[in-house]
């Protein structure tokens, strides 16, 4: 009978077999955590460059909050008519992106709620004068739940509101609203946000007509270990997919742990008998996602649920990417999170610290000129460990 021993031993090796799905539970069950991420690392270490870490300049922008799925892990959104509901100017987000470019930023992340009031000119109008007036920056926009709720206000499919807003200067659809693809979980916690298929089927048609892409999942819901090998499991059948069409796909996996403080599921029954995500578990889900996901290029670490401590671990088991500076986060610091803005120089410190080379990088990976902000650190206390 197999072990997890064995199973690690395999992935070891120079040419190893795709982890199945049976065995990535059994990793998760009883597999030694040091042994895990070990090997977790190597990986990283053969598919991405062995001593860089690489991070994004970026910026959140939540275009407005009025929303009709009622997610309940969701502290951020309001009710259409809801006196706390707004919903931005195209000068204000202008302006933020402005701010943006003063710091030699790169990329938006510009996502809202589904709102039944909004036509889908207001959306193309605002991508056109983003697209005309920053030309420099990526604009990754709105999530798979949010162009179907765009598709039923105006009476076309998916993957035509796709084609527009990709002709009206969107760059990337973000991964957002995965949070668990397997619909025993997804439906208990968002049962108006559709099925997990609902989602696949918007993501592979971005994959179509060339979208850069991400895959998320929030663990923490009270799912079980092999729930979460399902979640990937159904994201990994359609990396498989994509790439046999030739499309790129997924550049990143990025998981993070659901905030209990200010939602629903929080205070419901449910999420009061809910155990948090620790800082083990969630390194033990990175480990995993590495070894599992041979075909998509980078693990992200999530220092904005986890903290800067536990992103610096998870470098050391199976994350090559540290995520962003986020000037602006709005969504999951409602939820609780304290820790959502992050400079630069933080994130290169951290990287640094780490014992890794910090690179600055764009939407779609690709390695930008990096200024080197942090010198001297043999000075620093305790000398970085050897890469």
């Amino acid at each position: 009978m197999k072990t997890w021993k064995d199973i690690l031993e395999q992935q070891s090796r120079s040419d190893p077999p795709r982890l199945s799905v049976e065995d990535a539970i059994l990793l998760y069950d009883e597999a030694d955590f040091n042994a895990l991420r070990q090997t977790a690392l190597d990986k990283r270490r053969k598919m991405n460059a062995p001593s860089e870490v690489t991070y994004l300049i970026d910026r959140n922008i939540n275009y407005g909050n009025a929303c009709t799925i009622n997610c309940q892990f969701c502290s951020f959104y309001r009710a259409p008519g809801h006196e706390e509901a707004y919903l931005q100017s195209t000068e204000q987000i202008s302006a933020r992106v402005r701010e943006l470019e003063a710091i030699e930023g790169t990329r938006i992340l510009m996502q809202g709620g589904v709102d039944p009031n909004l036509p889908i000119e207001w959306y193309e109008n605002l991508l056109n004068y983003l697209r005309e007036n920053h030309p420099t920056i990526d604009l990754d926009c709105f999530s798979p739940i949010e162009i179907e709720g765009i598709a039923d206000v105006c009476g076309l499919t998916t993957k035509e509101v796709l084609q527009r807003f990709k002709k009206a200067g969107m760059h990337g659809l973000p991964g957002g609203g995965a949070e668990m693809l397997v619909d025993d979980v997804r439906l208990g916690v968002s049962p108006l946000k559709g099925s997990g298929e609902n989602w696949l089927k918007v993501m592979e048609e971005a994959h179509s007509i060339g979208l850069t892409t991400t895959a998320t999942n929030v663990i923490g819901f009270g799912e079980t270990n092999a729930q979460r090998v399902g979640h990937m499991e159904k994201v990994r059948q359609l990396q498989d997919r994509t790439n046999a069409e030739g499309n790129i796909g997924f550049t990143a996996f990025i998981a993070w742990t659901v905030q209990l403080e200010n939602n629903a599921f929080g205070r419901s029954k449910r999420g009061r008998q809910n155990q948090k995500v620790g800082p083990a578990e969630y390194l033990r889900h990175v480990a995993i996602s590495r070894l599992f996901f041979d075909n998509i290029d980078h693990i992200q670490a999530s220092w904005l649920t986890m903290g800067m401590d536990v992103a610096q671990l998870a470098l050391f088991g199976g994350a090559d990417d540290i995520g962003s500076t986020m000037m602006e986060e709005n969504v999951v610091s409602a939820a609780g999170t304290t820790k959502v803005l992050c400079t630069e120089k933080e994130l290169q410190h951290a990287i640094t610290r780490a014992g890794f080379k910090a690179i600055r990088r764009d939407s779609d990976y690709n390695s930008l000129e990096t200024p080197t902000l942090v010198n001297d650190v043999q000075t620093l206390p305790t000398p970085p460990p050897l890469q």
